[in-house]
């Protein structure tokens, strides 16, 4: 069987990608064909699936029509809009926050792995450690008590560990020194090291928020361009309570919720292998139900997390095998599919437009 490249590529668009559950075509995949080859651009990062899909298509193809066709997989992450008219971040496509109504659910740790996710997928990353009065990430990512350069006395170049661009109040303080600020210092503090960092042409920047729903958090939430925003919970329901708050507070700022992470779900014993849902299970699905916002997937309480983290190399690069890193992974996918699938952010192709008296 003969088919015109329209042919083709109406065939290859109407393929279902498992990633994303939809065609090719549904998912805003640009799909091109040339002679006999075929290129697919996805939206979303997804390194680790290119060869997958490619394969797909070309069994499919020669199925289909007899011949054989070579088939090229890629990923271009766009700008998707963000809420209000917030005015977009320099160099950064898309921002995702990472929040949690309260502390200790394993937040800033489900921020550096997601954030070392999306890199391994193909993306340009960087991490911001909103956390002013508990900065944790120059400790995980392995470069605490070094310092960001500054070429001109104003900006800050982003640290770089692990191919990811960061920067945290936690490089420019001592580490046993007490931020002792009120609210509107440590709000400015974040906001300066938010605009006043020089990000290099990122995909997508991870702000890793700070626990709670206070003044800090909703000043964030009101004035940076966020294209979307992960909720991080236990199954426990004091947890789920919080986590529900700040579900609350990014819904009234017009923030969307890309999902839900369950952490800490389930604990295996490292030695008999005995599986316990120390803080209950079902809490993170049960909140997604109500709330109509997506599941994004549960992660273990598992020791090695803890010790890669507090060691400066977070799971998905000490491990990046380990079914964990791949948990990590597949909810990176997820969060980057759901950005992907929002209406485009064109403002960046318009010039502006002044006029001046002449």
């Amino acid at each position: 069987m003969n088919l015109s490249p329209a042919e083709l590529q109406a065939f290859v668009g109407d393929l279902i990608d498992s990633n994303t559950g939809k065609s090719y075509a549904d998912g805003r995949a640009t799909i091109k064909i040339d002679a006999a080859s075929v290129a697919v651009e996805l939206g979303y990062p997804a390194r680790s699936q290119h060869e997958i899909i490619a394969k797909q298509i070309s069994d499919a193809v020669e199925q289909h029509v007899g011949t054989k066709v070579a088939v090229r997989v890629t990923s271009k992450v766009l700008s998707h809009t963000v809420q209000g008219n917030v005015p977009l971040l320099p160099g950064v496509r898309n921002i995702i926050t990472v929040a949690s109504g309260k502390g200790g659910v394993g937040k800033s740790t489900t921020s550096i792995n997601l954030a070392l996710a999306l890199a391994q997928e193909g993306a340009r990353v960087g991490l911001l450690d909103a956390d002013i009065y508990g900065p944790s990430q120059p400790q995980m990512l392995g470069i605490a008590g070094q310092q960001p350069e500054s070429e001109d006395g104003k900006t800050m170049k982003p640290m770089l560990a692990h191919g990811l661009q960061a920067n945290s109040i936690g490089f420019l303080i001592d580490t046993e020194q007490p931020m002792v600020w009120r609210g509107p210092m440590a709000t400015q503090a974040l906001r300066q090291l938010l605009n006043d960092t020089r990000w290099d042409d990122l995909d997508y920047l991870i702000i890793d928020m700070p626990p709670g729903t206070g003044d800090i958090q909703l000043t964030l939430a009101q004035t940076v361009p966020v294209t979307g925003s992960v909720i991080v919970t236990t199954p426990q329901d004091i947890a789920l309570l919080d986590a529900r708050k700040g579900l609350k507070m990014f819904e009234k700022v017009g923030i969307p919720i890309l999902g839900i992470v369950e952490n800490m779900s389930i604990h295996v014993c490292s030695n008999c292998g005995h599986a316990e849902h120390i803080f209950g299970s079902g809490g993170g699905e049960k909140m997604c139900a109500d709330y109509g916002v997506p599941f994004l997937g549960s992660l273990p309480l598992d020791i090695r997390i803890r010790e890669q983290a507090d060691g400066g190399t977070p799971t998905v690069v000490a491990a990046p095998e380990s079914p964990i890193a791949e948990a990590y992974r597949s909810i990176a996918r997820k969060v980057a599919i759901a950005i992907a699938e929002k209406q485009r952010d064109l403002r960046h192709k318009f010039p502006n437009i002044v006029v001046q008296n002449t």
